[in-house]
């Protein structure tokens, strides 16, 4: 199994962690950074089983400034 990647962000309560895989759309969420990864992994997982997809490498993560356009 490939290593896959995780966005994990504030929900828009604050309550809530949104976890988010870039490689193959899986969103989902935890209370707490575990529990948030722990669901993405199984959603990514089970996604994987039903719709296979070519793996294209490790995705890379960087920010950037809107000043800056």
């Amino acid at each position: 199994m490939p290593t896959m990647t995780a966005v994990i962000f504030p929900g828009e309560t604050k309550r809530w962690l949104v976890a988010y895989n870039p490689e193959t759309g899986t969103t989902t969420q935890g209370r707490n950074l575990q529990e948030a990864l722990k669901n993405l992994k199984e959603a990514t997982a089970l996604y994987l089983e039903e719709c296979p997809v070519p793996f294209r490498g490790r995705a890379l993560l960087t920010t950037f400034d809107l000043a800056d356009a």
